[in-house]
């Protein structure tokens, strides 16, 4: 399906990411089975949540900063610079497709982007290294030095409007697809795991590599419950 794709989309959850040492969030034993998520109305609403927020984001950073691309990560940015795939339209918020070399242009971050954090007033964009020495060395709250607004990851909370601009580019590439792969990814948070069944109804073969059955796997051309680094590095070899 890949040879004869003339444009294929990669979808991508937490399920590429784990084989790089990150915690899934959803699976037994994931992160949200230890601590419920952070509700963005508490974050807005709440300095002790905001505080939660960063004690969190740092507890964790140095997990998320030993993390390198796998074999997965880099089988699709071989993909993606042989121009078989368009774009990648990801879940996840680790940064690894960009680490592993595919351009800032080709991935579509529905969820947004944990290697930095935003102004949800202004946008201004603030490095995580210089709110760590605030927030650990002095328990200071990042506030925006442009506008006085609070400052959060670049990450879509629980309760916070998914991005139009994100969203709106995913579907125009799912409508332009001939193959949608997901990859790694339970399906089951939408808005996202629409766009599979977009795909399909548009007339794109659909292929689910994920270890665990997906709601969608009867809708696929081809499902695998395999291990995704080692099954997409021989996909991409042939």
């Amino acid at each position: 399906m890949l040879n004869e794709s003339k444009r294929a989309v990669v979808f991508t959850g937490a399920g590429i990411s784990t084989e790089s040492g990150i915690p899934d969030f959803r699976s037994p034993g994931g992160i949200w089975t230890k601590m419920a998520p952070i509700e963005f109305q508490d974050f807005i609403a709440s300095e002790e949540m905001r505080r939660e927020s960063w004690r969190r984001k740092f507890a964790m950073e140095e997990t998320f900063a030993q993390a390198e691309p796998n074999l997965g990560h880099q089988a699709v940015a071989e993909l993606v610079r042989r121009g078989t795939v368009s774009a990648i339209i990801t879940q996840n918020i680790d940064n690894l497709h960009q680490d592993s070399g595919v351009p800032d242009a080709r991935v579509i971050e529905l969820h947004g982007n944990g290697s930095y954090a935003t102004c949800l007033d202004c946008g201004c964009r603030y490095e995580l290294d210089v709110i760590k020495q605030s927030f650990v060395g002095r328990d200071e709250l990042p506030v925006c030095r442009d506008c006085g607004g609070m400052v959060k990851t670049a990450t879509i909370s629980f309760g916070q409007s998914m991005p139009l601009g994100p969203m709106q580019r995913a579907e125009e590439e799912t409508l332009a697809c001939d193959l949608f792969i997901v990859i790694g990814s339970s399906l089951v948070v939408h808005p996202a795991a629409s766009f599979p069944l977009i795909a399909k109804r548009n007339g794109a073969r659909l292929v689910i590599l994920n270890r665990e059955e997906t709601p969608l796997d009867d809708y696929a051309d081809l499902v695998l419950h395999e291990e995704i680094g080692e099954t997409l590095s021989v996909a991409v070899a042939g």
